[in-house]
């Protein structure tokens, strides 16, 4: 049973694994109409209409403290169940199936193919407002195609190659940006969303997009 079913507001877990930036998510979220908190609790993790995995820093450290706390056999879980994930930044980035910064390559949850590498940018980090190219039918963007996020990055994954053979009725959603070279900004795939960029950190664009997502709960 979920809040959502009943008109109320849905739970959302916002994972709390010792990366920054987590209380400015849970902000947003409540802000977004969700019943938001931080936790660490499996249960809670669990049972929440939706999971939020934010992420600053390394890919390598931020798997590696995922994998401390469990966490990522968290996510796996409610992914194979058809239970509702958002990852933000490396909590996108993690997603893929690694990571290489520095020339050390991270193995990551495999879940999308792709390899998180370095912007081609004369400027990097890719600090600041950018617009963004959603496909067609996206939930997460549906009425704000045309507004520009707030991203803090220097890696992104550029290529994205999908073997649709077992997905052929519902591909993924990819949503493309540009920053040196075009690189992924956000991917919608059943229950398991991610954007590279902050939308807690993206004005009234990043409030519907979060509402946006709180209605496929």
């Amino acid at each position: 049973m979920t809040g959502t079913r009943f008109g109320s507001r849905p739970t959302v877990a916002v994972l709390d694994y010792g990366s920054g930036n987590t209380h400015s998510a849970v902000r947003a979220l409540q802000r977004a109409g969700a019943d938001a908190e931080l936790t660490a609790d499996a249960d809670t993790v669990m049972n929440a209409d939706g999971l939020v995995v934010p992420g600053v820093g390394a890919f390598q450290s931020v798997m590696e403290a995922l994998q401390a706390t469990g966490a990522t056999r968290w996510i796996g879980r409610r992914v194979a169940g058809g239970r509702p994930v958002l990852g933000i930044c490396v909590g996108h980035q993690i997603l893929f199936d690694a990571g290489v910064e520095h020339g050390v390559r991270t193995e990551g949850m495999a879940e999308w193919p792709g390899v998180v590498e370095a912007l081609p940018a004369p400027i990097v980090p890719h600090m600041g407002w950018n617009t963004v190219r959603p496909p067609a039918g996206s939930d997460l963007f549906r009425g704000i195609e045309d507004e520009r996020f707030y991203f803090v990055h220097s890696y992104g994954v550029l290529d994205w190659t999908f073997d649709q053979t077992h997905q052929a009725m519902n591909p993924p959603r990819v949503t493309w940006s540009h920053h040196g070279a075009d690189f992924i900004a956000a991917v919608e795939n059943g229950p398991l969303s991610a954007t590279q960029f902050h939308p807690e950190k993206s004005g009234d664009a990043g409030m519907q997009l979060l509402t946006n997502w709180l209605g496929t709960l």
